[in-house]
């Protein structure tokens, strides 16, 4: 297996906001100059990502569509298809990849990119930027219909660990960037509104009665007092205030999807075939031999739906199994919930990420590299070991011929330990 990315501290955030509508703008030109709004693939019934002209018409997200189209009545309301704007950030993904090794997705339409040792390469942080947006704007970008997504308004931020470079990310123009130089960040945060602070609302609700409204009265409070009052989270964001924590941006290897799905003969309706079509799947996908050795992590579910529309839902397991059951449950409950909104012609299911197994499951992994026998040799030494030291005594054996021309069975065959 190959080993992991290290971590790096200087990083780059890109972000392209309300990505799934420009998404939608870039293949229908038309929609830039209306009122537009997004409906939300959990629930078609309200508002997702609403355009600017719609917002000051007083749309806001997750209005319900009875609500949104009595505040603009000239709203136009576009299905989401999610399935697409998965792909087109995962080609974003791939050309931030050509610049750094060290990319790391956060959310889609966000970013951030690993930026250690590669003044080598491009320069200052000023080059390094130029470089990110030249390969946003390139042909990683322009193949085929994903060609209108160069001239999407790209922001970003660049600075020492994720949290800088968001905020500086949010602070850029479209298709500009802000640097943040190393040892200044605490000056920049000093001015930014408590609000950028990844806070859940009950702790940005006491911030504010405490009569916090920026960064710098947040700093100005002693760190310990902080801590004790919001324990361990809160010594977490006022180090990130201060611009003392840098956290770093984390590449990690994984194996490639495994992607198995099922063309119906006419599209389907049907909750309950979908829910069988969907356990058969599950199945299928963990039989793949890519599997082997590997414990799920995430899944997607994908569908193609009558008249071009797409319909995902998606779980991140809280344990990493391998178990069939496990896998279908959560699925099932999100597409009782969420069910497709239109008949489906196309059902794909995606395992996204995966985990190494424990050494037992790793003796199975089918993989013909020197690697992954070197890897198997290591987990079964493992094992043997662990079984000694419970059992007190070898308890793997080799099979070996003795007299194979023997009438009698046991002295056809003799058992010798074990020694890999």
């Amino acid at each position: 297996m190959p080993a992991p990315h290290r971590p790096s501290a200087c990083a780059a955030c890109c972000w392209i906001p309300l990505f799934a509508l420009r998404c939608e703008e870039a293949r229908r030109p038309e929609l830039a100059s209306l009122p537009c709004a997004l409906l939300s693939p959990e629930d078609p019934r309200r508002v997702w990502q609403v355009s600017s002209a719609a917002r000051h018409a007083g749309v806001r997200p997750g209005l319900t569509v009875s609500q949104a189209i009595g505040l603009c009545p000239s709203l136009k309301l576009c299905e989401p298809d999610p399935v697409y704007y998965d792909e087109q950030f995962a080609r974003l993904v791939v050309a931030l990849s050509d610049v750094s090794p060290i990319v790391e997705p956060a959310e889609l339409g966000r970013a951030f990119v690993g930026m250690d040792g590669l003044e080598r390469l491009y320069g200052g942080p000023e080059e390094q930027v130029d470089k990110l947006l030249a390969a946003l704007g390139g042909p990683a970008l322009a193949d085929g219909a994903p060609a209108a997504l160069a001239p999407v308004p790209v922001r970003l931020g660049w600075g020492r660990g994720k949290f800088v470079a968001w905020v500086a990310a949010t602070r850029a123009r479209p298709g500009g960037a802000v640097i943040v130089p190393v040892g200044g960040e605490a000056a920049f945060l000093a001015a930014q509104a408590l609000g950028v602070l990844p806070l859940d609302p009950d702790t940005h609700r006491r911030l504010r009665q405490l009569g916090l409204r920026t960064l710098r009265e947040l700093v100005a409070l002693p760190e310990e007092a902080v801590a004790s009052q919001f324990g361990g989270a809160g010594r977490r964001l006022w180090r990130l205030a201060a611009g003392a924590l840098a956290e770093p941006v984390v590449g990690r290897w994984a194996p490639a999807p495994i992607v198995v799905g099922l063309t119906f003969f006419s599209p389907v309706a049907d909750r309950e075939m979908l829910a069988h079509a969907l356990d058969q799947l599950i199945g299928r996908a963990l039989r793949h031999p890519g599997r082997a050795g590997w414990r799920v992590q995430q899944v997607r579910v994908l569908a193609e739906l009558e008249h071009g529309s797409s319909w995902k839902i998606e779980t991140v397991l809280k344990e990493p199994t391998a178990e069939r059951s496990r896998i279908v449950a959560p699925l099932a409950t999100r597409l009782a919930q969420s069910p497709p909104t239109k008949p489906v012609e196309r059902l794909t299911v995606e395992f996204v990420s995966s985990v190494p197994g424990p050494a037992e499951l790793q003796l199975f992994a089918r993989d013909a590299s020197a690697a992954a026998r070197a890897g198997r040799r290591r987990a079964l030494r493992q094992a043997v070991h662990e079984i000694e030291l419970r059992l007190r005594r070898a308890m793997l054996f080799h099979v070996i011929e003795v007299q194979p021309w023997s009438r009698i069975p046991e002295r056809r065959y003799a058992l010798i330990d074990f020694e890999p």
